[in-house]
Formats: structure tokens, sequence, C-alpha cells
């Protein structure tokens, strides 16, 4: 069994995961947004709370806000990290987005170690997650779904009651729709959803309520 933790940092509050098997304590690190060096501290004091140990940092999509933290947690755990191919160009130019958000420099994250693709799995401890490759709010996002235990880290690609957004440099809506019909409506009701903004929700609560589907 695993466990999801959650910490919401940086200035656009964005969710980092520390998904860990709860009887190795090792943990994925998906989307570390540690922005500042207190959130470091905090990413780093977490990770010592709980007594993990990290062995894989994911970014589901590499948005600058969902890569803050790669260069530290790189640093600090000796990670190799995964991301999806087509997301390399955005993870490249992430510093120079930075900039013109009027944020203060980030440091750039090290280049990518492996690419993860559709229908790949990912494995911890005796937990697997299959990759979901779900294009339209970036163009290489990927969700991982814990068959088992029923729930999906979902990056941007869904939130309670919205989708991520499509106005950023190679988004299309309608290709976020496609993916979201057909990767994660199929799901089941009760899976919960885990994103990369904002509370966490379930697939049959956005089937139902969810405006933008």
């Amino acid at each position: 069994m695993t466990t999801v933790n959650t910490l919401t940092q940086n200035p656009v509050q964005e969710n980092t995961y520390l998904v860990y098997d709860n009887d190795t304590k090792e943990a994925i690190i998906f989307d570390p947004g540690a922005f500042t060096p207190a959130e470091e501290r905090e990413l780093a004091a977490t990770i010592d709370r709980l007594g993990l140990k990290p062995v894989k940092l994911i970014n589901t999509h590499c948005h600058f806000d969902h890569i803050f933290g790669n260069a530290f947690v790189v640093e600090r755990y000796g990670l190799q990290l995964g991301i999806h191919p087509l997301e390399q160009q955005i993870l490249e130019a992430a510093p120079m987005i930075v900039q013109a958000y009027g944020l203060p420099p980030m440091t750039a994250s090290p280049a990518p170690d492996y690419f993860i693709h559709d229908g790949d799995t990912v494995t911890l401890g005796t937990a697997t997650f299959e990759v979901l490759f779900c294009p339209g709010h970036s163009p290489g996002s990927i969700c991982f779904y814990n068959r088992a235990e029923d729930y999906l880290i979902a990056g941007d690609v869904l939130f309670q009651r919205s989708i991520g957004r499509t106005d950023l440099p190679l988004g299309d809506h309608d290709t976020l729709i496609g993916s979201i019909l057909t990767k994660l409506m199929p799901l089941p009701d009760q899976t919960v959803v885990y994103p990369g903004h904002g509370p966490t929700t379930t697939i049959g609560e956005e089937r139902r309520e969810n405006p933008f589907l």
C-alpha cells in the first residue's frame, strides 16, 4: 500500500506529491514546486519527518511551477529525472518564462535522465502506476494511475470542477478535452484524483459536475 502526501508551494500554489510505500518508505517525488529556500527546507523536513527514502523524481509536465524544485531534489537526493520527451523544450525554456512572468530567477532544472511514454509502468515497492499520455495543457502531460489503490496523479490535466488552462504556448483545448474523455473518464467513479493545484476530487464527481466536460 502507498500513501500520498501533499505539499502546496510556490507563488501559484502548486501541489508537490510525495507518494511512498508504507512498508519500505521508498518515495516518488512528483512535481517538486519548492521555489524559495524556506520551501526547500519544508520539503526536506517533510521527507525526514516521514522517514522517507526518495528513489524517483518525475514531472507530470514541465511548466515552471512544477519544476522549481528539480535542481534541489537532484542535488540533495541524487535522483534521476523522468519526463515525457515532448516536455523537454518546455523544461529548457522555464527560466526564461519565469522572467517573463516577473518572478525572481529560478535555478534551471537538470536535463532529464530518461523519458516516460504512454503505456509505460512506474513501480514503487509492490505498487504499479500506469502512465496515461494526456496532452493538451502541455504537449507531453502524463498522468499516473495506481489501479490497485484507485487513485490518479493528474498534474494539470483535470482539477476539481475545472481543467488545465490551454492558453499557454503549445496548449490546445480540443486536445485536452480529448485526453480527458478518452484517458480519464473511463476510470472508475471512485478513482481519487490528485491534481496539480487545488483539492482532491474523484472521476465520478468530475464526470457529473465539471462544467468543462
